[in-house]
């Protein structure tokens, strides 16, 4: 739990063999300050990595080590000024509240702290989260493992000259609102457990343009094809027994999405016709190994190489999407605690120039390489080529 207020947070963290310190600016009041325990210096060199058959691929570093308080670091945005705002929904231990985090460099403060409870629930989630055309951040809700009856939500966080105001909420009835990507002025969420009455195992990408935001609350009709539904998809539960489909989201250089189930790992190509509607949707046909469980993805559109988190095996795969898409991991790693930077059940990846970060979200399912949900909590960053 976020403790007590402090004048100022000096934050040192050893990452890729640099030693940084960076201090914040003071936190104006006790709910948004950060208890010293929050983000910790880490030694990089010390690692935990259990005898397992699981390859030890690329070396991710440590960027942060956080605190019980923050047990599970999940989305990330890049905010206009360059800074990164990371979700804590906190679903490995929902008794420590949830919270947004602003990480500048090496240092990291809060953002948002007095996150808006749903009702029914007492809960907050904040998963995925990205900035809209009109400098407000918007960030999914799941709030599925805290009730299965279409509670998740679509929060608006009104942003001004870069401090967070106002939290409301812009869409609600969702089962598990999870990715959230905006293209133009249309932002696009998967719903992970979008369910119909002939598909009990479903999830779909909705969409919503910022006008129709702008004019209240979007209440999504459950158990339809509600006109906001872009794709469905349909979840093959296997002996991990999840059935969680579509998670990560992004679009190629050519305004194609992607989206993967965190289920079964199939990845899906979803084209639109020049007025936004649905063209035509496809599973993609990897080259290479499989991977068998997709959670958060970005694309380098420069390239149009998605960086996957292949959550259930520690990992993160790249999948060339101009070159057949062919699959190599780029880093990969057995069970461990997460100490040193090792992957710690990767969820989300967030590209910012030669430098991938990466949150490693330690709440594992019935046979994921991470075995259990340990401290310490942290985030991977890997420095690309």
């Amino acid at each position: 739990m976020l403790k007590s207020a402090l004048n100022q947070l000096a934050v040192m963290v050893l990452s890729g063999g640099l030693l940084a310190a960076c201090q914040s600016s003071p936190p104006k009041t006790e709910a948004e300050a950060v208890s010293k325990e929050a983000v910790v210096k880490t030694d990089s060199s010390a690692t935990t990595a259990k005898s397992d058959p699981v390859p030890t691929i690329g070396s991710p570093k440590l960027l942060f080590t956080l605190d019980d308080a923050h047990n599970t670091p999940d989305g990330l945005a890049l905010a206009p000024n360059g800074h990164l705002i990371l979700s804590v929904p906190n679903l490995a231990d929902n008794s420590q509240p949830a919270s947004l985090m602003e990480i500048d460099g090496t240092t990291m403060t809060p953002y948002a702290t007095n996150l808006p409870l749903e009702p029914t629930t007492k809960k907050a989630a904040p998963m995925d989260l990205a900035f809209g055309p009109d400098g407000n951040l918007y960030y999914a809700e799941n709030q599925y493992e805290n009730s299965k009856d279409f509670k998740s939500r679509l929060m608006k966080v009104a942003v001004q000259h870069g401090k967070p105001g106002a939290i409301t909420t812009v869409v609600d009835n969702f089962a598990l609102a999870n990715a959230v990507v905006w293209r133009g002025n249309t932002i696009y969420v998967t719903d992970s457990q979008w369910d119909l009455p002939n598909n009990d195992k479903g999830s779909a990408i909705l969409k919503f343009s910022l006008a129709e935001l702008n004019k209240g609350t979007v209440h999504l009709k459950t158990k339809t094809m509600d006109p906001h539904v872009l794709a469905t998809f349909s979840t093959t539960v296997n002996e991990t027994g999840v059935d969680n489909g579509a998670d990560g989201l992004d679009y190629d250089s050519k305004g194609n999405f992607y989206t993967g189930s965190f289920g079964d790992g199939r990845l899906y190509k979803v084209s639109l016709k020049p007025d936004g509607s649905l063209d035509k949707q496809e599973t993609l046909k990897l080259s290479g190994k499989p991977i068998p469980c997709v959670d958060g993805l970005i694309i380098d559109r420069t390239t149009d190489k998605m960086y996957v988190c292949n959550s259930r095996e520690n990992a993160i795969e790249i999948v060339d999407l101009r070159n057949g898409n062919a699959v190599t991991t780029l880093a990969q790693n057995g069970d461990t605690d997460g100490s040193g930077g090792k992957l710690d059940q990767p969820a989300e990846v967030l590209l910012k120039g030669k430098r991938l970060y990466i949150s490693d979200f330690d709440k594992p399912e019935k046979h994921f390489v991470n075995a259990k949900s340990d401290a310490p909590h942290t985030m991977s960053v890997i420095d690309l080529p």
